[in-house]
């Protein structure tokens, strides 16, 4: 059963993430973006209900948001939605998905 909200974009980006709490940070990558989240590929994700602070880059161009962790399977990675990200950074991300292809499920 679908549950995302928004249509998933392919879209490759390395992502930094800062975990609000603890302050640890880690790299991840995503292939997978919409306009409400993105799935991060990481080795080491963080425990579902995790805030954390993503920030990722493309064409010199950022996007920072917070996010909470929804799902993670260790090794793997997880998957996040994006926590009401201020209208410029939507903007942004609006702009590189309406140039990205669909994702493939």
């Amino acid at each position: 059963m679908e549950r995302r909200l928004e249509p998933r974009h392919f879209l490759v980006l390395g992502v930094e993430i800062i975990d609000e709490k603890s302050h640890t940070k880690a790299k991840a990558r995503t292939t997978d973006v919409s306009r409400s989240g993105c799935y991060l590929d990481t080795l080491n994700p963080f425990p579902a209900g995790t805030i954390i602070k993503i920030r990722m880059v493309h064409d010199g161009v950022a996007f920072e948001a917070r996010a909470r962790v929804v799902h993670q399977a260790p090794g793997m990675g997880m998957g996040v939605c994006f926590v009401e990200p201020d209208a410029a950074n939507q903007a942004v991300l609006d702009s590189w998905l309406a140039a990205a292809p669909l994702a493939v499920s």
